[in-house]
């Protein structure tokens, strides 16, 4: 087991999520693109959606070719010393000017691949469009309006709706700038990228998608002149195509490839502790977990130190409903522990003694994208058993999984979920807003005026530091008390590469800098 403050002080290398394709059990025989041995070849853990629109997806594997074509305001390189860091990008400075104006100054001289100037205009239909309560990635506070000043200058104005622009101060890190004329096409949107990034879309050829170096990239045109993700959905398939040279990246590795990889010293394995948590969703909708002592009761009864057992390196320790490379994380001093003890005095308490008269719950797990989830589901629903619930467990491939994520009309399907959470960002609200306040509730349908009471309060704050403040002391402590969900761990990301590959930063949401790298 890999404990949080060993990856914090170790030396890092660098720093959804959902949807499954096929596998393609060819790819190392046949792969075209890599034979041409030109590009870096990135293998990918989840397959893409085909719509190019950043607004339309939750899909980590689209975040992470989204991150090589678009630029952002600002990238959040979510370090454990200082996850509060912001890097400059399209974006000069960011200056609050009130509550509720944030002024930005932009570069000049930056063009989108397409030609098109970019200016003020681009950011103000970026966000006035990505923050519509339509957009399936609206994950964003509330609306917003745009002011433009002049080309280079924009005002992001939230006064109409009713709360602080300061939460864009961290959002300037996750929604890629899209050119106006884009947005107003929507056609156009879905149909290819076009961004101001070092790489630029060219194709999709079936599970690889093909983007080349943006020769005028402002930063300086990239030296590897073109980078292919290619979706290979089973991880011992991507592990032997490193290997066998059939790709320079992969990622998502479980233990066993790690220690494979690691005996052959052609290789780089890279170890993050990444802005992911992986949660136990509760159904807060549907009986019995409509009532927070029978979710405490579960969340007691569940001892997270044996699936990090089962993770190996995969997993870290996590005490709060955020990582610890988001903004506001601490350990809350109450957050929910394995307490056989607690978890009976509850169900009692709830009028289930030892569970008697609990219905039988069903719990939906994936396999084939996040490590290691069949093996501590099992262990999960071995406990539960142990305290008297009755839990069915299904486990099911990505996409079906997928399907049955969701918040519906009457309840989720089933009871208990298990998934992960993964924004490019070190703004808290994208996770916990965005699971646990009764306008979103997008996996737990959960509606708690207490939640919603301390979620707006950190949300409304009048600064950052007061905002850290009430995040520690109130927000986090009553939604581990409420339980919602139990965050079972942090997720490390891990990749593995060819030592050939240098200059290479991989973001802890798994997004990467091939900006300045080399392939030898």
């Amino acid at each position: 087991m890999i404990n949080r403050r060993d990856l914090m002080l170790g030396a890092l290398a660098g720093a959804g999520a959902f949807g499954f394709g096929r596998v393609n059990p060819d790819f190392l025989m046949s792969s075209a693109f890599a034979a041409e041995g030109k590009a870096l070849r990135f293998l990918g853990a989840e397959a893409l959606t085909g719509n190019w629109d950043p607004t339309t997806h939750t899909n980590l594997g689209q975040l992470i070719v989204e991150g090589f074509v678009f630029g952002y305001l600002t990238r959040a390189p979510m370090k454990p010393e200082n996850p509060g860091e912001l890097v400059f990008e399209l974006a000069e400075s960011l200056k609050p000017l009130d509550t509720y104006t944030l002024e930005v100054k932009l570069r000049q001289g930056i063009k989108f691949h397409d030609g098109t100037p970019f200016t003020a205009a681009d950011v103000k239909a970026t966000y006035e469009y990505g923050s519509l309560p339509d957009r399936p990635a609206q994950w964003y506070p509330g609306r917003v309006t745009v002011d433009v000043i002049d080309d280079h200058t924009c005002h992001i104005n939230t006064k109409e709706f009713g709360y602080p622009a300061s939460l864009y101060y961290y959002l300037s890190s996750f929604l890629p700038i899209m050119a106006a004329k884009d947005v107003a096409n929507k056609a156009q949107l879905s149909a290819r990228m076009n961004g101001t990034g070092p790489f630029k879309y060219v194709d999709q050829k079936g599970d690889t998608t093909i983007l080349a170096a943006n020769a005028d990239f402002f930063l300086g045109a990239p030296k590897i002149p073109g980078v292919e993700y290619h979706f290979v959905g089973d991880t011992t398939t991507r592990t032997l195509s490193l290997l066998n040279g059939e790709a320079d990246i992969i990622e998502r590795l479980e233990q066993e490839q790690v220690d494979t990889i690691a005996k052959d010293d052609r290789f780089a394995i890279h170890k993050a502790v990444s802005v992911e948590n992986k949660y136990l969703f509760f159904r807060c909708s549907k009986k019995p977990f409509d009532d927070p002592r029978i979710r405490l009761a579960a969340c007691h009864s569940i001892d997270r130190q044996q699936v990090l057992e089962i993770l190996g390196v995969s997993g870290t320790f996590s005490k709060a409903h955020i990582s610890p490379v988001k903004f506001g994380y601490t350990e809350v001093a109450d957050y929910p522990e394995f307490d056989p003890d607690k978890a009976q005095a509850l169900l009692a308490e709830a009028g289930f003694p030892k569970g008697e008269g609990l219905p039988e719950l069903t719990y939906y797990s994936s396999v084939g994208f996040y490590p290691k989830t069949k093996e501590y589901a099992e262990l999960i629903t071995g406990m539960l058993q142990e305290q008297g619930f009755k839990v069915n467990l299904q486990t099911l491939e990505v996409a079906a999984w997928g399907n049955l994520l969701y918040d519906k009309p009457g309840g989720g399907e089933g009871n208990m979920i298990d998934c992960g959470w993964c924004t490019g960002s070190p703004e808290p609200d994208l996770v916990i807003r965005t699971h646990f306040h009764s306008s979103s509730k997008r996996i737990t349908g959960i509606v708690d005026p207490e939640i919603d009471a301390v979620l707006d309060k950190e949300r409304n704050a009048a600064s950052i530091d007061e905002r850290k403040k009430i995040l520690q002391e109130e927000t986090l402590p009553t939604i581990a008390r409420k339980a919602p969900a139990l965050a079972l761990f942090t997720s490390v990301f891990i990749h593995a590469y060819t030592k050939k590959l240098d200059g290479l930063y991989i973001y802890p949401n798994g997004m990467q800098d091939m900006s300045k790298a080399t392939l030898a």
